[in-house]
């Protein structure tokens, strides 16, 4: 809602309101409390007076240049329907997973008189969007992780390289590579924790900027919205940082064992 507030539908009087989109309120120069005039292309034609209530925005062209909300009383009258009658029904699911399964369930109690049609087929276009963004999520992430992955790489064989004369010693001393593996990839987990905690505080903060004040625009004909979106979920959160932790140390795991090709005898040597 833009302005206004939604239509007041009574049980015991039709309700003259309307509820129309912003481009429909700039298209016609109307404003809340003006008088909007309908025509209805019947036989014969029929004009109805209401009074513009409450202006909307979707961001979808197919719903802001089409829908008007009135009182479905005024829709039966002029339609010389009962008062159990309507042009259709919409059927709203708690869980989105259950979208086709429930489908096919309307669809085969429905008939063959009626036609049943999920969101999904109805407007494929903007689950092709979504699908899209999702491709382009998963893209950056991978991004990100191989370039902070090769920092992180190259990093630690330069410490181990560093410290080659000290891996020859330990091993001397009777030390094996899986310890000393051990030992490198300790020192390095304190740095990918910091890394991680100043990530998430200040991608935490970018987004609660974003969800207060809206900075960064779209396209609204592009995008259907006008500003990126902002979800906080402890639950991605939790999955994003415990992936990032686990992708690291994988990553850790292929230079450690530069350790086991470390010779004592050549490594003292050299010293």
């Amino acid at each position: 809602m833009k302005e206004g507030k939604v239509i007041q539908v009574r049980d015991t009087s039709t309700s003259t309101e309307v509820m129309i989109s912003l481009k429909m309120a700039r298209q016609l120069s109307l404003k809340i409390g003006d008088d909007m005039i309908v025509y209805f292309i019947e036989q014969p034609p029929r004009i109805r007076k209401f009074i513009v209530s409450g202006i909307y925005e979707t961001g979808l062209d197919e719903f802001d240049n089409l829908y008007a909300f009135c009182d479905i009383s005024v829709i039966r009258k002029l339609n010389n329907w009962n008062a159990d009658q309507a042009g259709g029904i919409e059927v709203l699911l708690k869980n989105f997973d259950q979208l086709d399964l429930m489908n096919d369930q309307i669809y085969k109690t429905a008939g063959y008189q009626y036609y049943t049609q999920s969101i999904k087929e109805q407007y494929p276009q903007l689950f092709n969007w979504l699908d899209l963004q999702n491709v382009n999520v998963i893209i950056i992430i991978t991004l990100i992780l191989l370039v902070a992955g090769i920092s992180m790489i190259s990093t630690l064989l330069i410490i181990i390289l560093e410290n080659s004369g000290l891996i020859g010693v330990l091993k001397a001393l009777g030390a094996n590579d899986k310890s000393i593996r051990k030992i490198f990839i300790y020192i390095a987990m304190p740095v990918i924790g910091r890394g991680i905690l100043a990530g998430n505080l200040i991608g935490l903060a970018l987004c609660a900027i974003q969800w207060k004040f809206g900075l960064i625009t779209l396209s609204q004909e592009s995008y259907y919205v006008s500003q990126v979106p902002v979800n906080f979920s402890l639950m991605h959160l939790f999955l994003l940082n415990t992936g990032t932790i686990i992708a690291c140390l994988l990553m850790l795991i292929g230079p450690s064992v530069v350790v086991s090709k470390i010779t004592p005898a050549k490594v003292i040597r050299f010293d």
